[in-house]
């Protein structure tokens, strides 16, 4: 299975805010082709959207630091982080350059979880940096129809206070 270019979605649709690209991530397909030469895809069913410094639940609300250099980057730049020691999370980078805002990939139709979904993809934090139009063993076409969905607050964000734990920037599709 090669590349469909005309339905990848590439940088320019990326650089919107991560609240306005989220949901339309919902029923696009990720593609990964693994180390033995095939290719999988898979139906994104759940995103969470991360809005910039200002919001406390982003990591970019503390500012530029080593590991969210990668946010201020332009949309389209993959960004993926190691939490607990042990989980990998696969986030696009959204926005104009200087506009730290991502989304969260959370959930594909074979799996639910951003930890699963990433051991899943064999998803680690060689692919933290690169830009989608750069790689070719990973990449996402546009959903082939519009997509109904649900929006709620975002999952294990407590810490980012009762506002920007509750801002309803979780969506997801029901199967």
């Amino acid at each position: 299975m090669s590349k469909n270019r005309k339905n990848i979605l590439g940088g320019d649709f990326f650089r919107e805010n991560a609240l306005s690209i989220a949901p339309s991530l919902l029923g696009c397909e990720i593609f990964r082709r693994f180390d033995d030469g095939s290719v999988k895809s898979f139906m994104i069913t759940e995103v969470e959207a991360y809005g910039g410094e200002e919001d406390l639940a982003c990591h970019a609300s503390k500012g530029r630091t080593k590991r969210t250099s990668i946010m201020y980057q332009s949309g389209g730049h993959v960004y993926v982080y190691l939490i607990y020691g042990m989980h990998w999370m696969l986030n696009i980078v959204t926005a104009e350059e200087g506009s730290p805002q991502a989304v969260l990939i959370r959930g594909l139709v074979e799996c639910n979880g951003p930890g699963r979904l990433t051991k899943l993809l064999k998803i680690d934090g060689s692919l933290n940096g690169r830009h989608l139009e750069e790689l070719d063993d990973f990449w996402i076409e546009k959903a082939q129809q519009k997509i109904k969905f649900n929006a709620g607050p975002r999952i294990g964000v407590d810490y980012a206070g009762d506002y920007w734990s509750n801002v309803p920037w979780r969506f997801w599709i029901e199967l």
